[in-house]
């Protein structure tokens, strides 16, 4: 399309300025021609007057010589009355031809070897009519002809370059969103739910850019809602299966106790085994053009409010801090929720009832952390918790909430850290990049502070709580 429109604008200029093109070369050679004969008919009435004074031949030639030159002019006198006929200067011109102008009394033109001869008849005091042959060369006519061409062909030329180029800039215009359009649905088919157009370009393509892009919003809304109930049903899974294995624990001995006991532990790895298909199958909605991410304080404060219900049930001191204002990153909402769902629910099962937790966001320049924290007995090898975050699953643990993490924070080229947190037990900590570069290591500093290790920048020093209320 793009080439298309160039072609057209290619041969419609090129039509255009051969039209006025070649006529204007005609007028420019036509002027140059008066031009050179009205200078030379100038040059012929300059002899008129000497002509009608006197014919003595040395005053005419000093006549002739002052007006011009003496190869360019000649003068036809005719003889009568006891005189001689008088020539002065070389006669280009026919005989006939001076006869007939001589005749006619009238200026005319005739055609002579290397130029034209203007024959001007003169009435003289005798009555008798002498005649003016001014030679004008081919040269003088064609003088300037080729340059006044040669500045109208590079002018046309600059039209057609010219009209090219915006051409190709219009059609740029029009094919880039069109392309793009096309790439983001083509990516889109391919299940990057992340995939958003720009919406730009003339108002038909912005107006699809912005349907694309609602359209991507309600596919992604809709798979995050899928999710959001397939992790609320693990949850009503887990609860029961926790209460099993329990009691099942407090059987005793016994082949129906041992039964029992094999069955839960069976039904927990089916359980698992769902939630990692589950997980493995997801497809991937993490941002990945304009439009994507979310609001992570908005994000924190809504799953806070679900897991706010079931820490009043058991018990547990909850708190937010840095939620309060906007916080924008590049993730897609439904990944920082799938993310802190799975934080929260490790919280919930592995430390007792009771145990308080904390969930902080803090704002930098170039990254977000999400700190969430609790007061449990902590985890005593954070390495092999993080293997486990990587798939590997051990020691009764899916690893599944912690692969979400680390997805989610790798896509935007953070990472995920394990440690003690303020309240004596498990701190992690999930640094999200906002301009998507890479890391340099980090380190911790003092009272748990993070810092990023940058020559000549680091962010701020986050202070988190000291202690719940």
């Amino acid at each position: 399309m793009r080439w298309a429109l160039v072609k057209v604008s290619l041969a419609v200029t090129a039509m255009v300025v051969v039209a006025f093109a070649v006529p204007l070369g005609l007028v420019i050679k036509e002027m140059a021609r008066d031009r050179v004969f009205s200078n030379a008919e100038r040059d012929a009435a300059e002899i008129a007057p000497a002509l009608s004074i006197t014919t003595d031949r040395a005053q005419l030639e000093r006549v002739v010589a002052s007006a011009g030159s003496d190869a360019g002019m000649a003068v036809h006198i005719p003889g009568g009355d006891g005189t001689d006929a008088v020539e002065i200067g070389r006669q280009r011109a026919a005989d006939a031809d001076v006869a007939a102008t001589r005749k006619t009394g009238r200026a005319s033109t005739a055609e002579v070897p290397d130029g034209s001869a203007l024959l001007q008849p003169v009435a003289l005091s005798s009555g008798q009519i002498a005649v003016v042959e001014v030679f004008i060369p081919d040269a003088a006519v064609a003088k300037g002809v080729g340059t006044a061409w040669a500045v109208l062909a590079g002018v046309g030329l600059a039209l057609i370059v010219g009209s090219v180029a915006v051409a190709d800039r219009l059609g740029a215009r029009m094919v880039q969103p069109a392309q793009r359009l096309a790439e983001g649905a083509h990516e889109l088919g391919e299940g990057k739910l992340g995939a958003r157009v720009p919406e730009a370009g003339p108002r038909e393509l912005r107006l699809a850019a912005v349907a694309f892009n609602s359209m991507a919003d309600q596919v992604v809304q809709l798979l995050a809602n899928e999710r959001e109930l397939a992790a609320d049903l693990s949850h009503r899974l887990r609860t029961p299966l926790t209460v099993l294995r329990l009691n099942a624990a407090s059987l005793g001995d016994g082949p129906a106790a041992e039964q029992t006991r094999a069955a839960v532990a069976q039904l927990e790895r089916e359980v698992d085994t769902i939630i990692r298909t589950a997980r493995d199958a997801r497809p991937q909605t993490a941002a990945a053009g304009p439009g994507a991410g979310c609001d992570a304080a908005e994000v924190v404060r809504e799953r806070m409010e679900f897991w706010s219900a079931l820490a009043e049930d058991e018990g547990r001191n909850v708190r937010m801090a840095g939620v309060d204002r906007p916080v924008r990153i590049p993730v897609a909402r439904a990944d920082l929720a799938a993310a802190l769902d799975a934080l929260l629910g490790n919280v919930f099962r592995h430390t007792p009832e009771g145990t308080a937790f904390a969930v902080d966001v803090h704002n930098g320049e170039d990254a977000v952390i999400v700190l969430v924290s609790d007061a449990g007995p902590g985890i005593p090898d954070p390495e092999a918790a993080m293997a486990r975050g990587r798939g590997s699953g051990s020691d009764g643990s899916t690893g599944l909430g912690l692969d979400i993490v680390r997805r989610l924070a790798e896509s935007t080229g953070g990472d995920v850290r394990i440690g003690s947190s303020v309240l004596g037990g498990t701190e992690v900590r999930i640094w999200i990049q906002l301009d998507g570069r890479e890391l340099a290591p980090l380190r911790r500093g003092h009272r748990g502070s993070v810092r990023r290790r940058r020559p000549g920048r680091s962010l701020s020093v986050f202070n988190r709580p000291r202690s719940l209320p």
